[in-house]
């Protein structure tokens, strides 16, 4: 599988609705569920969390846990439906995610992490990756993140998703994780070279495809979140960057033609609008109408009876 450029996993935002609306900005971008706990999993809704359209993929799930076999079994189910990569939440600094023992905190026990892999690559044949910080806390040298991946690799994994700051686990809110400690590409790149034969990709501050180009050259990938979240056009771009797809790049009202057959199939199965329009808020970013058609989608889509024409009249609003 190639993992040249991926969306983030991001919660609350990357689910299937929105997973399908990048797939029709990028045909070869790897696509992330939101984080799902293998207690959600197990004991809850299972189809709900992992059913995803054929034609999101390639999507990889990832999965929050700690405990081993949990992991495993949540890992076998991944497989029925199909989800061509399972990833590890090595890297949420929040409370709750603390508290389940999972996230950020599990890099301070790199050897239940490598029990985790362990236990998910003897049931299934996918690939078993993790999402991981450059440290925790005042556990943040080099060599501890080197201990970490190398105990991690002796379990098998060959890929890693690193964010390029370090989390703080006590005294700052996730969002300050992600913009507070410092970025340090610096240390991503000497991982790859002291591990050449895994895939490392980077995640974190990168917003367009040319820093991503300069960073492409020191490691195997890149990984974006926040920058897709508010701009999510930047994917039209990716098949031709990235993977040198010479198909045309498609315009944005184009874009959502193509979006609303799925959403009227949705509106038809009762999913509410707003649970569509949210991932399309930002494809108009700064184009003419892009407020308008953020304002309108806003103050119409949550509406109990909004339908399919919610969307259409938005979409008039950015013709000019």
């Amino acid at each position: 599988m190639d993992r040249t450029f991926s969306v983030a996993p991001m919660l609350d935002w990357t689910d299937k609705h929105c997973r399908y609306f990048h797939r029709l900005l990028s045909q070869h971008a790897l696509l992330y569920t939101e984080m799902v706990t293998t207690g959600a999993i197990i004991y809850g809704d299972a189809h709900r969390h992992l059913a995803f359209n054929s034609e999101e993929n390639p999507v990889a799930l990832q999965l929050g846990g700690s405990d081993p076999q949990d992991l495993a079994r949540c890992a076998q189910m991944a497989v029925d439906y199909g989800y061509q990569e399972l990833n590890l939440n090595v890297g949420c600094p929040s409370d709750r995610v603390q508290n389940g023992r999972f996230g950020a905190c599990l890099m301070a026990k790199p050897s239940l992490v490598a029990e985790c892999v362990a236990a998910m690559q003897r049931v299934v044949s996918i690939p078993v990756t993790i999402k991981c910080r450059i440290g925790i806390d005042e556990q943040d040298s080099y060599e501890e993140l080197v201990t970490f991946v190398r105990t991690i690799t002796d379990a098998g994994c060959a890929t890693f998703i690193v964010h390029a700051r370090k989390a703080w686990l006590s005294g700052l809110s996730p969002k300050q994780n992600r913009e507070v400690p410092p970025l340090r590409y610096d240390v991503v790149y000497q991982l790859k070279q002291d591990f050449p034969y895994l895939t490392i990709i980077l995640n974190g501050g990168l917003t367009t495809l040319a820093e991503c180009d300069v960073v492409l050259q020191q490691v195997d990938g890149v990984m974006l979140g926040r920058e897709i979240y508010h701009n999510p056009y930047l994917l039209s771009t990716v098949d031709q960057h990235c993977y040198g797809d010479s198909h045309a790049i498609v315009s944005r009202t184009a874009i959502v033609e193509a979006f609303l057959p799925y959403v009227q199939k949705q509106l038809a199965a009762g999913v509410r609008l707003n649970s569509m329009t949210r991932p399309i808020l930002g494809l108009f970013h700064g184009q003419f109408g892009a407020r308008a058609w953020r304002r309108y989608l806003s103050d119409h889509a949550c509406k109990t009876d909004a339908g399919l024409e919610v969307v259409v009249e938005a979409l008039k609003l950015t013709q000019g």
